[in-house]
């Protein structure tokens, strides 16, 4: 069979390169997802889209919240500084002022990615307080928009 020789040379060539498949990418639950959707899609001009990994909220082109689950055989900051080897969904999002200070040092299930001094990350697990990350959704989205959208809210 012409094809299945095809695939034992690529699968020979990776190996020899010290490449090996990697497990496939496990996503976030549609529930989360749709808890998050809730919030992020009831503010202006969000919207939501499939991200390289999970799915992520935007106001124009700034990310203002992703979900992903953080997984064996795929870059993670979590799994970085955390050491935590099982599949784990973690939540991002922007903060600012003394609400980031206090949310990068307070500890699980929070944890502050080192790819950017605004963004906070938060495991979501069967504790998670739903209100609470309404909140830190909404208020990431109002770090991240501008100031005419944001008005909108405040009205």
């Amino acid at each position: 069979m012409p094809g299945l020789c095809g695939v034992l040379v690529l699968s020979v060539a990776a190996a020899r390169l010290g490449r090996m498949a990697r497990p496939p990418r496990i996503e976030p639950s549609a529930d989360v997802v749709a808890r998050i959707g809730a919030t992020a899609l009831t503010l202006p001009d969000a919207y939501e889209e499939d991200a390289w990994t999970g799915v992520r909220w935007r106001v124009r082109k700034k990310t203002f919240a992703h979900v992903l689950v953080a997984q064996e055989g795929y870059t993670s900051a979590y799994r970085d500084m955390t050491g935590v080897t099982e599949p784990t969904t973690v939540l991002t999002f922007r903060s600012s002022g003394d609400e980031l200070m206090v949310l990068a040092n307070a500890g699980p299930p929070f944890y502050a990615p080192p790819w950017s001094p605004t963004v906070v990350g938060m495991v979501l697990d069967e504790d998670t307080d739903w209100d609470e990350v309404a909140e830190l959704v909404t208020e990431s989205y109002l770090f991240c928009a501008p100031q005419k959208l944001r008005r909108l809210l405040e009205q």
